[in-house]
């Protein structure tokens, strides 16, 4: 299939609403390029964490468990560093009785940079450096230890891997000095560090293990995916769960391809371009990233858990600031309820194009899929939309239902909900203002 041909369906019911609204503002686009590089360096792992009801554990009396930060050994000498040169970090907390050689791997997500003044800014933050990590970090939906709210997975060893380096764990650029300022483009040596501590640690035995990610480190997920699998004895267990990183290949509203230019500076800044077998030089830099290319040459079965309508997505790749100079999008972009007919419209375009993007791993039997009708980022690190009395379900199924159904080949699991507003199971996100940095 060509590198276009799953984005033009879902591409003609976007262009729908641009006919009747004209190109009025698409000018305007240009002058606010700036505040969409911004906007794009958002963490993104804001969505994850953010509470969207009360959480389950601490309704039921319980704390998350709070789970140290382990900075990796010699990081210096194995070139794995933070974009700052810190060394990278990971949380790890050890599992017990039957899942005690189980494992499960979360890496972090957080966006990406895509030039050197953006990345500049991250060597000052937690998704920069390990200097601002914090110390203890809480574990939960996917990674808790609450057999209540993590039914198949409570009692496994569980990983969380700090994100630091701006490109989904990917870069590897020798050259430290970039413009007088030193960068450490160093993502696959800090993968590389980080699974080769933990192999010492008991992953090597391992019966069972399962990668995950979220947001950008779910693209990490898609990524490493099969690197995971060679990692592990043949006769284990072994599966990966990308949780709201399926980043779509789609024209904006006013016509551009945002995500596309801003993975293209990605892959540039980084050189990426060599990391990926399936980039060829008839291909834009930046559609090597999309995950929609990734999952054609990974063999390992795979979970997607996405959300049709992803509230950082609509936010920044579908109705970007930059792209709405005249705010027609403003109610909606923080509401889904305050969206006009028309821009239901193009959600819907949204939506469908997620689906065509899928359409392959359809065909893989060994993989599965969640898509929800929410408006939401992240699913599987809240307690809440995990698994929880008041969790959002389709087919009568949580997430963490499906998810365990799948990984323990209970079922096929290839559920894609009904089109918007049909879930009422559905927690979506209200924002009070969009973000910026």
């Amino acid at each position: 299939m060509p590198p276009s041909s799953a984005s033009a369906p879902a591409s003609h019911h976007l262009r729908l609403w641009l006919r009747r609204r004209g190109r009025a503002g698409a000018a305007g686009a240009t002058f606010s390029v700036a505040l969409l590089a911004a906007a794009l360096l958002l963490t993104l792992s804001y969505y994850a964490s953010a509470p969207l009801a009360s959480d389950s554990a601490a309704a039921a009396g319980r704390s998350p468990a709070l789970v140290g930060l382990t900075l990796v050994r010699r990081a210096q000498e194995k070139g794995a560093l933070c974009l700052d040169g810190s060394a990278p970090g990971y949380h790890l907390q050890r599992g017990s009785g039957t899942g005690s050689q189980s494992w499960i791997i979360h890496l972090e997500g957080g966006g990406w940079c895509r030039n050197l003044k953006s990345c500049a800014s991250r060597q000052r933050s937690m998704l920069g450096s390990s200097r601002y990590m914090e110390r203890q970090v809480e574990f939960t939906g996917i990674l808790s230890d609450d057999k209540s709210q993590n039914p198949d997975f409570y009692n496994w060893n569980k990983v969380k891997i700090r994100y630091c380096d701006g490109a989904s764990f990917s870069g590897n650029v020798k050259e430290e000095l970039q413009n007088g300022t030193r960068f450490y483009f160093r993502g696959q040596r800090i993968w590389e560090a980080v699974m080769n501590e933990l192999v010492f640690k008991g992953l090597r035995n391992a019966k069972q293990a399962f990668l995950t990610g979220c947001s950008a480190g779910g693209l990490a997920t898609y990524i490493h995916c099969d690197a995971f699998r060679a990692l592990l004895p043949k006769d284990s267990r072994v599966k990966c769960l990308a949780d709201g990183g399926f980043f779509l290949d789609i024209e904006d509203i006013s016509g551009k391809r945002t995500m596309q230019s801003f993975y293209s500076d990605v892959v540039r800044l980084q050189g990426l371009r060599e990391r990926f077998s399936h980039c060829n030089s008839k291909m834009e830099p930046g559609q090597c990233f999309f995950p929609h290319e990734v999952v054609k040459h990974i063999v390992n079965p795979v979970f997607i858990l996405n959300p049709a309508y992803d509230a950082w997505q609509v936010q920044h790749a579908l109705a970007p600031e930059a792209s709405d100079p005249q705010h027609s999008w403003l109610d909606c972009r923080l509401d889904i309820a305050k969206c006009s007919s028309e821009q239901l419209e193009i959600l819907q375009g949204f939506r469908k194009e997620l689906h065509d993007a899928i359409r392959e791993v359809n065909q893989k039997r060994d993989w599965g899929f969640y898509i929800n009708s929410c408006y939401v980022h992240c699913q599987s690190l809240n307690s809440v939309t995990w698994h929880s009395p008041t969790s959002p379900r389709v087919n009568n199924k949580s997430i963490a239902e499906a998810v365990g159904d799948w990984f323990f080949d209970r079922r096929e699991v290839k559920e894609i909900d009904c089109e918007y507003p049909c879930n009422p199971t559905c927690h979506n996100l209200v924002f009070t203002k969009p973000f910026k940095i």
